[in-house]
């Protein structure tokens, strides 16, 4: 996919009447169509691809920026994803797969791989994260578990080497099977085969400031004993909760008790200083027989409330000052995915970017392309079809070019109310025949002729 258009691209001619439509940020609730905040949502979203029907990168960047999503997490550093991103203000985290993991022990490697996949995106892409690997620790390959930390070192001083320390951090992901006890939450401990891995691991995340990455998923917790596992104390309703006898905390929802669990055990091997992140959570909508709990129902209770707690920069007991930091897993049901039926069902969205169930975010996904020679004449520039465009108080009728090929999609012949945020800079250009908006939302420029 070609990377897209700057600012200051193609003027309009009397043939090509251009309009890029940037930041359409359209929430569609109850019928209408909301203008999100602008400071954009607290929230992080897992992207994954696992799929063979997912919209292309360059429409999910549009699904995702009319959501007001700040922060999105990959598991590559898939560049047409990071392409489709460019000048957009979302920060990334991307990633080293387990299979490229014992290859980045290798410095040249290490620099390489940053040379390919993240230093052509700076800083038009906001690369703020690498992570080496994903719950490493969780399988039994010995020899992946002893090249995490040197790995790490390398693409650490890799980024050094390039200039681009302090700039992106360097962590690992872990699932929460890394702990040996969880509960109560002030006991929280590593499992004693995880330790030598993760005494000098802690320290190289102290040394490089970056925080401590954890896969909490509650449901997996009621889905194992839904008979003892109370329903209201993993979907954040009203309960009375949990007291930790050691500390005297309540916890009102499992979460954030395993949390609370995990900085325990960080402290436990002595550190105080590092930051713990949940990299992914979720609750399925669908699943095997035997799979208790995962409907949409109760994925949106989940979602719906988890949501609700991050908007209220709410902290764990044990750390209430510091807002919690989520990824949601994950963005699309991903029809590939093996395992149970669960691990197909995770998604905020189907494919063709209606939510699963609601919780409140709506996005806008464009119109897949379609082909040039199925449109009729009659569709070409047709007159009685306008967008209005709003900048400050200027409004001016125009028309949309049918032929405009963007970001991967073409938008069709319709009426369409555009709303571009009074939130950067804006320049508009006149001559007789016609208008140019010039913005610099993601670098695009919005071209029109007057009506």
């Amino acid at each position: 996919m070609a990377v897209a258009e700057r600012s200051g691209a193609r003027r309009p001619s009397s043939r090509s009447i251009v309009v890029v439509l940037l930041l359409v940020v359209m929430l569609i609730a109850d019928g209408g169509v909301e203008v999100p905040r602008a400071e954009g949502l607290s929230i992080g979203i897992n992207y994954g691809q696992i799929a063979d029907n997912l919209p292309s990168p360059s429409r999910v960047s549009w699904l995702l920026r009319s959501m007001q999503v700040s922060k999105v997490k990959l598991y590559d550093a898939d560049p047409h994803v990071l392409s489709a991103f460019l000048d957009t203000d979302v920060e990334f985290v991307v990633g080293i797969g387990n299979e490229n993991v014992s290859a980045m022990v290798d410095p040249a490697a290490a620099q390489a791989w940053i040379q390919r996949h993240v230093q052509p995106y700076l800083p038009s892409t906001r690369i703020t994260c690498i992570t080496v690997g994903n719950e490493v620790f969780k399988g039994n390959d010995t020899a992946l578990k002893a090249n995490l930390l040197p790995a790490m070192q390398s693409v650490y001083q890799a980024l050094a080497a390039l200039g681009l320390q302090g700039r992106v951090n360097v962590t690992t992901a872990h699932s929460l099977d890394i702990m040996g006890t969880s509960f109560p939450p002030s006991a929280g401990a590593f499992r004693a085969d995880v330790v030598p891995y993760m005494q000098p691991l802690l320290g190289f995340l102290s040394m490089a400031r970056s925080p401590f990455l954890i896969n909490c998923y509650p449901y997996f917790a009621y889905k194992a004993d839904p008979g003892n596992v109370p329903l209201a104390y993993v979907l954040f309703q009203p309960n009375a909760g949990v007291t930790d006898t050691n500390t005297k905390l309540n916890y009102d929802n499992m979460l954030y008790a395993q949390v609370d669990s995990v900085y325990a055990a960080i402290q436990a091997l002595g550190h105080t200083d590092i930051d713990v992140k949940i990299s992914e959570t979720g609750w399925p909508s669908g699943g095997d027989p035997d799979e208790a709990g995962a409907t949409p129902e109760y994925a949106g209770t989940y979602i719906g409330n988890l949501l609700q707690r991050i908007e209220m920069k709410q902290g764990t007991p044990l750390r209430p000052s510091v807002p919690i930091d989520v990824y949601v897993f994950a963005l699309f049901n991903e029809n590939l995915k093996p395992g149970p039926a669960s691990e197909r069902h995770y998604g905020l969205f189907y494919p063709d970017g209606t939510p699963v169930y609601n919780v409140g975010l709506r996005g806008y996904l464009p119109p897949m392309d379609y082909s040039r020679g199925t449109r009729s004449k009659s569709s070409e520039l047709d007159k009685s079809t306008y967008v209005s465009l709003s900048s400050d108080k200027l409004r001016k009728r125009i028309v949309v070019d049918n032929d405009f090929d963007h970001c991967g999609f073409t938008w069709p012949a319709r009426i369409v109310e555009v709303i571009l945020m009074a939130s950067r800079s804006q320049k508009w250009h006149h001559t007789d025949s016609e208008v140019e908006l010039t913005e610099d939302w993601g670098g695009y420029a919005a071209n029109a002729r007057i009506v």
